[in-house]
């Protein structure tokens, strides 16, 4: 934490992404809640300190299986015990699109406490426009919702770099 928080400084990064990690196995599920919610809590005083707002990904079961925390909703009631103010979501359409669906519902229900979201097609992970995803809709809601905070690009390209970020060309 403390590199991760050296780091963030030297590059003055406001946001800090605490990822959940892998359930052990043969822990009661409300073990590992409760331990997850006391690290995140005080993980984010000490990065209250330095100004920096930490952030947690819920991750899809297929990309990742075992990872601690799937849904959107399992993310927002973390960050409601420990404090919106104090900790965000990283939403992660691609990852939503896959444990949930309905992604424009779900960015909408949680808007308040999203501090930073990222994008990807589904299936395969690469960029916007190469899967099944509406994602002018997608990009529209979130405009009319009214977010301000950055979006990520977190995907393989399925081509060559350069030419796989023609997507992007409608939204400059």
């Amino acid at each position: 934490m403390k590199r991760a928080l050296d780091y963030a400084a030297a590059l003055s990064c406001p946001r800090l992404h605490l990822m959940a990690g892998l359930a052990p196995a043969g822990v009661p599920r409300d073990t590992l809640l409760s331990t997850y919610a006391a690290n995140l809590a005080w993980a984010a005083e000490e990065c209250a300190k330095l100004g920096v707002k930490p952030v947690i990904e819920p991750i899809n079961h297929r990309d990742i299986p075992g990872f601690f925390l799937n849904t959107m909703a399992e993310g927002a009631a973390i960050i409601e015990a420990v404090g919106p103010e104090k900790l965000g979501l990283q939403f992660d359409l691609y990852h939503c699109q896959i444990t949930e669906g309905d992604i424009v519902k779900r960015v909408e229900k949680h808007l308040p406490i999203i501090a930073h979201m990222q994008v990807a097609d589904n299936p395969g992970r690469n960029e916007p426009g190469t899967g099944e995803v509406n994602w002018p809709f997608v990009f529209q809601a979130i405009d009319r919702l009214g977010f301000r905070g950055w979006i990520g690009c977190e995907y393989r390209p399925a081509g060559e770099t350069e030419a796989g970020l023609g997507w992007f060309a409608p939204y400059k």
